[in-house]
């Protein structure tokens, strides 16, 4: 069974890769995507809390409204930043009567998500997508870049004040620059490395294992 299993594996990585949003294709991780909001926003868990709720709100809805609306608009560019927009209208409100001036503080990398290209990726695809693999891809999606969000959040936070969520854990911080956009960069860049040696290690070892049942 677990032969079996391992053998699936290794035969149907690229696809199994492909469909895995959070971990093997994290769209953050492994194509570089959603950084500037990351880079300069997640600096604390708070921060990261309110824009990840802001990618719940946007990114999926977007994606599946886009759906629609690249149907018959011909410019799907236009199509996806128009729903990004119109989502992002009703998501600003929500997310002000929720966090009050958390949602100022973050200037304007909230609303710079109607452009981002994790949010309107899919208008540079010649066929539109049907509103079911929309809405599942973009849970997926979601999902994997706000788990990437809350840990750069927490570890920036941790660093650059030794607190989480504004509760002491250390009387001195570790690295103060963290809490800036530089900070930021380097946070992502190390992220990104380590990420992308565990992705490697797991095709190798599915691959290790696959020979050894051949």
């Amino acid at each position: 069974m677990w032969s079996k299993r391992v053998q699936y594996l290794n035969e149907n990585y690229p696809r199994i890769s492909k469909n895995d949003r959070i971990f093997l294709n994290n769209p953050v991780m492994m194509s570089g995507l959603g950084l500037a909001p990351l880079v300069v926003t997640a600096n604390s868990g708070y921060n990261a809390v309110v824009l990840s709720v802001a990618v719940l709100l946007i990114l999926t809805p977007t994606r599946v409204l886009g759906s629609f609306v690249s149907r018959v608009v011909k410019f799907r560019a236009l199509a996806y930043c128009f729903s990004a927009a119109v989502i992002y209208m009703g998501a600003y409100l929500l997310l002000r009567d929720w966090f009050d001036v958390r949602v100022v503080s973050m200037g304007i990398y909230l609303p710079l998500l109607v452009v981002e290209p994790i949010v309107i990726k899919r208008y540079e695809r010649n066929t539109p997508e049907k509103w079911t693999t929309a809405l599942r891809k973009g849970i997926l999606t979601t999902a994997g870049y706000a788990l990437v969000i809350m840990i750069i959040g927490l570890l920036r936070e941790f660093l650059a004040t030794g607190m989480l969520f504004e509760e002491p854990i250390m009387k001195a911080p570790l690295l103060p620059m963290a809490s800036l956009a530089s900070g930021g960069f380097v946070a992502v860049a190390l992220l990104c490395a380590l990420w992308r040696a565990m992705v490697n290690m797991t095709k190798k070892w599915i691959n290790m294992e696959a020979k050894k049942y051949q």
